[in-house]
């Protein structure tokens, strides 16, 4: 067995400290969201095209949404075809602001949890069931508080398609979208679809968190490479994978919960909560629905997580911190 690297400490004595870590996780967040935003909006179209079969079912006033299904690359075409190249990073400003609040939130989050709740073992181990636990603890508590954001965003990201299909504009922009939602069901409209946005969460970061300092860990320990790109490179594409694979039905009934009509009093109209989403969609099309928008979820996660990884890594080097 290779023992693990002895990490030299750090060169500068902020570079290790609360806000640094935080603002170097917003940075890097916000250039892999940038870089596959096109995908989530993609991942975001192929989960709503669903809700023609719930409105079908609610009655003849559902029968105005007739988006055609399409393919991850079809209905990426078509959205650069139909509303312009531009309109596949639609909504990105708001995702940004996510990041803002929720990467860095999980990132600190685990390491306090990491560090100094749960104390690495000497040689810089961590068992699996510890780095669980702070995974989904740091995902939920981050995701609860970033949740308006999410849904500000899941509202920009519709309204291309809602114009294509002759149907009134509901947002005009992010600020728009905000103070709508807050008129039609108050500040607590805000955190509609938080359970299912915070349940994804804590089961992405369980699958981003928790494997790629594991695996990372596992890489480091049992074979000679050292701390490199190459390790950040297979360490993000075992969580990308997973994390995908975890969070891709629990995203399903966020984003439908989400972008669900509502009436006066701010309650849906399609879905009662997310365990009626999560019923009604394997009632109306089948378990495999849970997993619509899958292919573009991993091939975004995957590229995402490759993305923040090796950007936040190689930023903690430069500025002299210790390795994740």
């Amino acid at each position: 067995m290779v023992p693990p690297p002895v990490l030299p400490p750090p060169k500068n004595g902020y570079a290790d400290a609360f806000w640094c870590t935080y603002l170097v996780s917003v940075a890097a967040a916000s250039v892999a969201e940038v870089v596959t935003y096109p995908l989530d909006l993609t991942k975001t179209r192929l989960q709503i095209q669903g809700e023609r079969a719930a409105l079908v079912a609610a009655g003849p006033a559902g029968e105005a949404s007739k988006g055609a299904y399409r393919g991850m690359l079809r209905t990426a075409a078509g959205i650069a075809r139909e509303e312009g190249p531009l309109c596949l990073w639609r909504g990105v400003t708001p995702a940004i602001y996510r990041h803002v609040v929720y990467s860095g939130i999980r990132i600190v989050t685990y390491e306090q949890l990491r560090d100094g709740v749960f104390k690495r073992e000497p040689g810089g181990a961590f068992p699996v069931w510890k780095s669980a636990i702070s995974g989904v603890t740091s995902g939920a508590l981050a995701q609860f508080v970033a949740s308006p954001t999410d849904l500000v965003k899941v509202h920009v990201q519709m309204e291309g398609r809602r114009r294509l299909l002759g149907q009134p504009p509901r947002v005009r922009g992010a600020w728009h979208a905000f103070r709508k939602i807050v008129a039609e069901g108050g500040v607590r409209g805000l955190w509609k679809g938080s359970i299912p946005n915070v349940q994804r969460a804590a089961l992405v970061n369980l699958g981003d968190l928790t494997t790629y300092d594991s695996a990372k860990r596992f890489i480091l320990t049992h074979t000679a490479l050292p701390d490199s790109h190459l390790t950040h490179m297979l360490s993000s594409a075992c969580a990308g994978l997973v994390a995908a694979t975890m969070g891709t039905p629990a995203d399903v009934v966020k984003t439908r919960i989400m972008n669900q009509p509502t009436d006066a009093s701010g309650r849906g109209l399609l879905y009662k909560s997310s365990l009626d989403c999560l019923t009604k969609t394997v009632e109306l099309e089948g378990l495999m629905a849970l997993y619509k928008g899958f292919l573009p979820v991993w091939i975004r996660m995957a590229p995402w997580s490759l993305t923040f990884w090796l950007t936040f890594e190689q930023i903690r080097r430069t500025i002299g911190s210790s390795a994740f």
